[in-house]
């Protein structure tokens, strides 16, 4: 790799810190090419990514970003995964951790908050932004069908007693 493409590498990688919600920092110790591929499929399904940089590369992509907290992580053989919602690319490897053992949470973190492999697991554990939308509209729709059902149930029920009346009637 010559001076150029390096410092290509070092803008896109910066670029990529400046987007995203959540980086995890993650150390291969020794995956197949299958289970590597496995794990970017299931991360690129999360809708997050997974890239394998130069340690020093990616030291000095985030230099000037939030998630200059995580340069004490990038030594060894360590990959990042990054997202724009803060739990997608968590949960992606932490699922994919569970199964195997070839890879480890080195640590991560949330814009300039530094997570430990503990933080990463908890951040993990909470449910996604679509989820939390999902369960928003839940609760703002729910009052809505309450009232909906209380304004129709004295109609209902004033109804019912006709029916009962005219029944009656007609016996």
């Amino acid at each position: 790799m010559d001076r150029s493409q390096k410092a290509e590498s070092v803008a896109q990688l910066n670029a990529v810190f400046n987007e995203v919600g959540v980086v995890v920092v993650t150390r291969n110790l020794g995956m197949s090419v299958a289970q590597s591929t496995e794990l970017r499929n299931k991360i690129r399904e999360a809708g997050a990514s997974y890239k394998v940089a130069k340690n020093r590369l990616a030291k000095l992509a985030i230099a000037d970003t939030d998630y200059v907290g995580i340069g004490d992580f990038l030594n060894g053989p360590t990959a990042i995964a990054t997202s724009v919602d803060p739990v997608a690319a968590a949960k992606a490897v932490v699922d994919f951790a569970k199964t195997t053992d070839k890879i480890e949470i080195v640590g991560g973190a949330m814009g300039s908050q530094v997570l430990n492999a503990d933080g990463v697991k908890a951040l993990a554990s909470m449910p996604s932004l679509d989820e939390l939308r999902a369960k928003l509209i839940g609760l703002v729709q729910a009052p809505a069908t309450k009232i909906a059902q209380l304004s129709t149930a004295p109609a209902a029920k004033l109804a019912r007693v006709f029916g009962a009346y005219a029944a009656k009637d007609a016996a």
